[in-house]
């Protein structure tokens, strides 16, 4: 999810990358290492954010903060950045490390936000006034947007379980997920009989207790590299 947060011209400005959007915090892992590369040709002041995404009956969801001060005193479930802080220079990498804290007994989604910012008297980034005041300057003198971006990290249960169903009837394909954490869909492509026309490649997620329908009509066969945590297998469906 990317986001313009600062209108400002294009010569001089931070363009941050922050590599994949979806990171999976496997069962055997308490930790992730997030590289944030800047490519643009000034330095990058980012803030890093963490809210959790909370999924309603009918597949609506809702982010929640989190208590940052809580768990970083070791209390409360949850995800949290260190440091939520990074100065990024031009053509150089910061990295923050992604930590979750508490019980694993079912599986957790965050939105971990990664928002260039331009630096402010008071704030974390502890800058002299005369050094913000250049920033700054240096920006408006020709910018135009600063860009964030949000990524989804995914933590597994402790104990993962995966079983992976596919149901065919006269009309329709469907992968059902019966396990209790989240399968991938990786270049899913649904083709004709011959697999010469096929649908541009997508990647899919499915939650666990989700599933995905193929109308036949669209296509009669169905391609795709299921991941189930570490294994991948290759899929076709006819």
């Amino acid at each position: 999810m990317a986001g313009a947060f600062v209108a400002i011209h294009a010569a001089a400005a931070p363009v941050i990358n922050i590599g994949s959007m979806f990171d999976y915090l496997g069962s055997d892992r308490s930790t992730i290492l997030k590289q944030i590369r800047n490519t643009g040709d000034s330095t990058a002041f980012v803030k890093v954010s963490v809210s959790e995404i909370v999924y309603g009956e009918s597949g609506e969801t809702e982010e929640r903060p989190l208590d940052t001060q809580g768990l970083s005193a070791g209390g409360g479930v949850g995800l949290i950045a260190s440091p939520m802080r990074l100065i990024v220079p031009a053509g150089g990498v910061q990295a923050t490390r992604l930590l979750f804290r508490g019980e694993r007994d079912v599986e957790r989604h965050y939105r971990v936000r990664f928002i260039p910012v331009l630096p402010d008297a008071g704030d974390e980034f502890a800058l002299e006034e005369g050094e913000r005041q250049k920033y700054q300057e240096g920006l408006r003198a020709g910018v135009s947007v600063l860009t964030g971006y949000g990524a989804i990290t995914i933590v597994r249960p402790g104990e993962s379980r995966f079983d992976t169903r596919i149901e065919r009837t006269a009309e329709r394909f469907s992968v059902r997920n019966l396990g209790n954490s989240t399968i991938v869909l990786d270049g899913l492509m649904q083709c004709d009989a011959a697999q010469k026309e096929c649908a541009a490649p997508m990647v899919r997620h499915v939650r666990p207790g989700g599933d995905v329908e193929f109308d036949k009509q669209a296509g009669p066969v169905v391609i795709f590299n299921l991941v189930e945590g570490n294994k991948q297998s290759a899929i076709t469906i006819k």
